[in-house]
């Protein structure tokens, strides 16, 4: 897992981006279309087409980071908004690289009663 500093921000890119890209174009995607400053400290996420794959890029103080994962089974879920952004706590970036919904997150157990 990535160690996410409490005050950082996660940003998701709606919609598709091209997963060839490297850092200084999805850093430039960030500035451009998510009116973020790529170099800020906060997390900046990217899907592929196939929704499979995703991209995470953010500066740490002392360079540039690209995460990259793949699913061998399943997609990254994601919102169906063709552009714009979605701010994330931590807890639903960690929900969202192990491949679970995290936009209805669902407790599995609950107490019935008190005492």
């Amino acid at each position: 897992m990535i160690p996410v500093p409490s005050n950082t921000r996660v940003w998701l890119a709606a919609g598709v981006t091209d997963m060839r890209r490297g850092f200084n174009t999805l850093a430039a995607q960030a500035e451009k279309t998510l009116e973020q400053d790529p170099f800020s400290g906060h997390l900046f996420v990217f899907r592929g087409r196939r929704g499979d794959l995703l991209k995470i890029i953010w500066w740490d103080q002392q360079g540039a980071c690209l995460f990259s994962k793949r699913l061998e089974r399943g997609r990254f879920v994601w919102p169906a908004a063709k552009e714009g952004k979605i701010n994330l706590t931590s807890a639903q970036l960690a929900m969202l690289l192990e491949g679970i919904d995290w936009r209805i997150p669902k407790h599995t157990w609950r107490p019935l009663k008190t005492g």
